[in-house]
């Protein structure tokens, strides 16, 4: 498979894809704001009709991981996904 790079936009996609398919909901009802913090690290807040959702690291690589299965054919489990924060590009996710 090679190494694949998520941009931090397809990072977004995939948690609105996630969150929309769970939620039984179209991807467009879905914000997501990618936060990072030193002490507890990468997060979103989704919004959803005006509800805030807190997303933790675990949310992120669950979505990631949908987002592989459905949008890229990649057996979601034969991967490994790691969050990087990027000067230049953000929160992105680099995938083996």
């Amino acid at each position: 498979m090679g190494q694949i790079k998520l941009s931090e936009q397809n990072i977004v996609n995939a948690l609105c894809l996630h969150i929309a398919h769970k939620r039984q909901i179209k991807p467009q009802e879905v914000e997501i704001e990618l936060l990072y913090d030193d002490d507890y690290g990468f997060s979103a807040e989704a919004y959803i009709h005006d509800r805030k959702q807190i997303l933790i690291t675990a949310n992120l690589i669950e979505a990631i991981r949908f987002w592989l299965e459905t949008e890229m054919n990649i057996d979601p489990f034969a991967a490994a996904i790691e969050l990087v924060l990027d000067e230049d590009e953000g929160i992105i996710s680099l995938i083996n």
